[in-house]
């Protein structure tokens, strides 16, 4: 989108009423209690009166301060040099505590890019998922990582902690990555996912992306066939919506038509699940998408 043209209006398919303020704010309230946070908070997903109404959240832990700046995304971003960017500790407990709380039969768990720690996070990533798993053994365990700058060991740390579910988002198709995610590789990114599915082969491997950043229908099916050859299971697709006016502006509102497109051409490449519509997030209905992937395996 170029610099003063007019932008799209916000189609009525691509708005979900705000409701449930009730269970939201209790929900909040309760997260606060133990200090922790959730991505359906900071970034600011439409979703989140729906979820929160039913007791599902997506953990986001290692603080709600990230070192990295992408154009999409709005959660608070931090310099380790200017602002006390410590782990807490009891942040795994807590996440595990109020899993427990809500009776979670499936917990998703993502966290901000920590690119200041040695290990980029993932031991207290690695940590969260085994409390998790204390707390509620029967519980699937669905990990959302950042790429920790491709540090196999990392990925693998997370791995051998026994999520259900690996999922590393792309986010965008290739062109864009330098304005989307500036601090990012599109090839590492799909090399942390051909990893994952090579390390753990028992996991199910998982990533998503937004469109409506401009790009066109041949790089987000080129996008999906990358995907299909990293050996992800299953592929999300969402609308892009500007959380903030700091962030990139939508430079096109993708019909339902397109969205059921992409999901019909990803199920033709072999993938196990196609999640794809305007509103719908990586974790959104997470448990539902296993599900879906988990059958077409018997």
């Amino acid at each position: 989108m170029q610099i003063g043209s007019v932008r799209p209006r916000l189609p009525q398919w691509a708005w979900k009423p705000a409701r449930h303020s009730e269970s939201l704010l209790r929900l909040k309230a309760d997260l606060r209690r133990l200090n922790l946070h959730t991505v359906c908070e900071s970034a600011r997903c439409p979703n989140i009166h729906e979820c929160f109404h039913r007791g599902a959240a997506t953990f986001m832990i290692l603080g709600n301060l990230c070192t990295r700046g992408c154009g999409f995304c709005s959660v608070p971003k931090g310099s380790p040099s200017k602002h006390d960017m410590r782990l807490d500790p009891d942040e795994p407990a807590n996440v595990a505590r109020m899993a427990a709380m809500l009776g979670l039969k499936y917990v998703v768990i993502t966290s901000v890019n920590r690119d200041d720690l040695p290990d980029g996070g993932s031991g207290h990533f690695a940590e969260t998922v085994r409390q998790v798993r204390s707390a509620l053994p029967r519980a699937r365990i669905e990990v959302l990582t950042p790429d920790f700058c491709g540090d196999r060991n990392a990925v693998a740390r997370v791995l051998d902690a026994g999520p259900h579910v690996f999922n590393h988002n792309m986010e965008t198709v290739e062109r864009l990555y330098r304005r989307v995610r500036p601090q990012a590789d599109y090839r590492q990114s799909l090399e942390v996912l051909a990893f994952a599915r090579q390390y753990r082969p028992d996991v199910l491997t998982k990533s998503g992306f937004m469109v409506g950043l401009g790009e066109r229908h041949s790089e987000v099916r080129e996008l999906l066939r990358d995907l299909q050859g990293a050996g992800a299971d299953v592929a999300t697709i969402g609308q892009y919506l500007q959380p903030t006016r700091r962030n990139l502006p939508v430079a096109e509102y993708v019909s339902p038509e397109h969205f059921e497109e992409y999901r019909a051409y990803g199920l033709s490449l072999g993938f196990k699940a196609v999640f794809s519509g305007p509103l719908v997030r990586s974790s959104y209905m997470a448990e539902m998408v296993n599900e879906e992937a988990r059958r077409t395996e018997h």
